[in-house]
């Protein structure tokens, strides 16, 4: 039922009412070391719909190839409702809307771990998060703690479209002065060997001129290096791109901020992980997931040096495994290894530091880490097999 409410009309006050400088709020957003308690759950505000213009904005910003999020009619040609959501930008709203709870008071984000794409989204959905503590560490009163969280993100109709955890760190606040207890583990790594995907293609169909010839399953050899030709300058777009994910963290837009900060993430504000992982999947995008039919997800990755405006991004892909699906659908799935680097080609980063491009950061010393790798991280995609779909 209409309600009408009736408001009167006001004189203006400012000028009238007294000046008192003794009530004065700051509200603070995030969350401080000590108050990430073992299963707590955050309920993060808002939720976003994703409209097409935004869709393909985001999939053509971010250099994806595939014509699964950019072209209805080979979407729908496979079986699919209409249109999909790029799965980097699944991943960054669902990041991104939990960031005003998670980690706004944060120092850095740590780490993806088990990052799974449970269904498909497509254009015209609403997504919302949230986001269950896993594991909390504390380090000494002066010093950040580690906190690790699982997020989920859910459509309209409260299914799940994405899972992933991370790791964050996070400092106590002022009045903490004593040791806090250590509570939870650090990894719920889970076997996916029996992961059941369902997607809604019933075979192979002859696609051939809606894709390019070099990104089917049988294409990729074991232990094949691809470097990614083209690079891609980062500009002060990312600044609106980030609060258009929902990332309420200033570190990627007040410079005022960011200039406070010591260390690495200093001076300019730092871009946002979240758009840096998508510029480099989106770079890799045509050599490598051109043909593939979803996103399965990333096993782990980290962001190893920050990116600033100004910075150009190149892209290398490591091929890891390749196992074979069902055969009457003509698919397999391929694992490889994907690595950001700034400033610098794949071809050159190669010839300079040979085989610890593709060394994980965090087990080297520090004295013997790539200053400019900037991410590295393990995905799994399923893929086309030429043979049956062209």
């Amino acid at each position: 039922m209409t309600r009408i409410i009736s408001i009167p009309l006001q004189e203006s006050l400012s000028e009238e009412e007294p000046i008192e400088l003794g009530d004065i709020t700051q509200p603070q957003y995030g969350h401080f070391l000590e108050e990430y308690e073992l299963g707590k759950t955050f309920k993060h505000p808002r939720g976003l719909t994703i409209f097409p213009a935004f869709a393909q904005e985001f999939a053509t910003t971010f250099m994806q190839a595939n014509p699964l999020y950019l072209n209805e009619h080979y979407a729908q040609s496979i079986g699919f409702e209409r249109m999909l959501v790029s799965p980097l930008m699944v991943l960054n709203i669902a990041f991104g809307l939990s960031v005003q709870n998670d980690s706004e008071q944060a120092i850095a984000h740590l780490g993806y771990y088990d990052v799974i794409f449970t269904r498909p989204v497509y254009i015209g959905e609403t997504l919302q998060s949230e986001t269950k503590v896993l594991y909390r560490r504390w380090r000494g009163v002066d010093k950040p703690g580690i906190v690790r969280v699982r997020t989920l993100a859910r459509n309209q109709n409260r299914e799940i479209v994405i899972s992933y955890e991370r790791a964050i760190l996070v400092p106590p606040s002022e009045t903490v002065l004593e040791e806090l207890s250590e509570s939870g583990s650090p990894t719920s790594r889970k076997t996916d060997e029996n992961l059941v995907i369902e997607l809604p293609f019933s075979g192979p169909k002859s696609l051939r001129s809606l894709t390019g010839n070099n990104t089917y399953y049988e294409d990729y050899r074991l232990g094949q290096i691809i470097l990614h030709r083209n690079g891609r300058t980062v500009t002060d777009e990312h600044i609106p791109w980030t609060y258009r994910l929902g990332n309420t963290h200033p570190l990627h837009y007040d410079r005022q901020y960011s200039s406070t900060r010591t260390g690495p993430m200093s001076g300019e504000p730092t871009v946002f992980g979240g758009i840096v992982f998508a510029w480099l999947e989106g770079l890799a995008s045509r050599d490598i997931s051109e043909n593939a039919l979803c996103d399965i997800g990333y096993t782990e990755g980290y962001h190893t040096n920050p990116v600033k405006t100004g910075d150009t991004l190149y892209a290398l892909s490591r091929v890891l495994a390749k196992k074979d699906c069902q055969s009457d659908l003509g698919i397999g799935t391929i694992t490889t290894q994907l690595v950001g680097i700034k400033n610098m080609t794949g071809e050159h980063a190669l010839e300079q530091y040979g085989q610890a491009i593709f060394q994980r950061e965090s087990n080297k010393q520090r004295n013997n880490r790539i200053p400019v790798k900037i991410f590295e991280i393990e995905r799994r995609l399923l893929v086309k097999k030429g043979a049956a779909w062209i």
